[in-house]
């Protein structure tokens, strides 16, 4: 693999290199996450599921080649899922600093545990494997967030 190759898909799964954090690396990733979405966060709702969408499948693609580079399956320093996960976990979820820390709370919480069918999930080999679980985490804290906002509306 050509050098600037390997850099780029290292800099790209390893979310700028937030995965080489010395302690807890999915949640360095997580907070890149937060970031971005504090970013984002203000495009239309299409616009953002366009972007949740391309860093999937360019999470995917780059997860499994670092995979490959570093000779380790679903290595902890691959953190592109963590990024991925959270903006999933915020689509179209209400934009003040409560919904942002639940989601944040919510998200690595569904992350660690990995409740059915996530932890299965992770057994797919390749990115696949590395991003699915994630993104179902996201979509796990998503609804969640989405049932505490229509709750609070109707109280």
């Amino acid at each position: 693999m050509k050098r600037i190759t390997r850099a780029a898909i290292l800099f790209i799964s390893q979310g700028a290199y937030a995965g080489k954090a010395p302690v807890a690396p999915g949640t360095a990733g997580t907070v890149l996450g937060v970031l971005l979405y504090l970013w984002i966060k203000e495009l239309p709702s299409w616009q953002y599921a366009l972007l949740c969408i391309l860093f999937c499948v360019v999470g995917t693609w780059a997860a499994g080649r670092a995979e490959i580079i570093l000779g380790r399956r679903d290595s902890p320093t691959i953190v592109i899922d963590e990024i991925a996960g959270y903006l999933v976990a915020m689509y179209m979820a209400p934009t003040t600093w409560g919904f942002i820390a639940a989601g944040f709370i919510f998200f690595r919480v569904f992350d660690v545990v990995k409740p059915f069918p996530l932890k299965r999930l992770q057994d797919i080999h390749g990115g696949l494997g590395v991003m699915l679980d994630d993104i179902g985490a996201g979509i796990y804290t998503c609804i969640i967030l989405h049932l505490a906002a229509y709750l609070l509306r109707t109280v």
